[in-house]
């Protein structure tokens, strides 16, 4: 099957930032993907509007691989202070699989990682077959919070299921 064959998961959104972040994620995995190499493609949504890009990095010794979430996250730091908004990654099929690319959750680390540098991120999760946007927070119960950084509880992740800004 071809990256078009796959089917572009972002269809299943109810939003249109995730719509937007899910489909920015495909397109870079469906143009990047190697066979144990890179399988999952991050789109990484700052608030002035930007979507920066992350590859998975996969590696011979499994602890040296990089995640797609992790890349992405560097490459907006490097970008902008801007504050993050939304995560969302779409992990392409290997050959040998059935089935078009899916939307994937951010693996634990990533989830530590990246509530580490945006403790109010959003990220796009299927549920149901159906793209939604949650806090992060709510995927990671009882985070990890040590003393090398000074810092707040995490808050309580919102209410609300979905990507829109929330108006003022």
């Amino acid at each position: 099957m071809t990256a078009v064959e796959r089917g572009d998961p972002s269809g299943t959104c109810q939003d249109e930032i995730g719509r937007r972040l899910v489909a920015a994620a495909h397109e870079l995995i469906a143009e990047r993907y190697v066979l144990a190499r890179h399988q999952i493609g991050a789109a990484l949504l700052d608030t002035d509007g930007t979507v920066h890009l992350g590859l998975h990095l996969d590696a011979m010794i499994g602890r040296a691989a990089i995640c797609a979430e992790a890349v992405a996250l560097g490459v907006a730091r490097m970008a902008t202070q801007a504050p993050l908004f939304a995560v969302a990654a779409v992990r392409f099929p290997k050959p040998s699989e059935d089935g078009p690319a899916r939307i994937v959750p951010p693996c634990g680390l990533c989830r530590e990682l990246l509530l580490d540098h945006e403790p109010g991120l959003s990220v796009v999760v299927s549920i149901e077959g159906v793209g939604t946007c949650v806090p992060l927070a709510g995927l990671l119960p009882h985070k990890y919070v040590g003393t090398k950084w000074p810092t707040g509880s995490v808050p309580s992740p919102p209410l609300s299921s979905t990507c829109a800004p929330e108006r003022a």
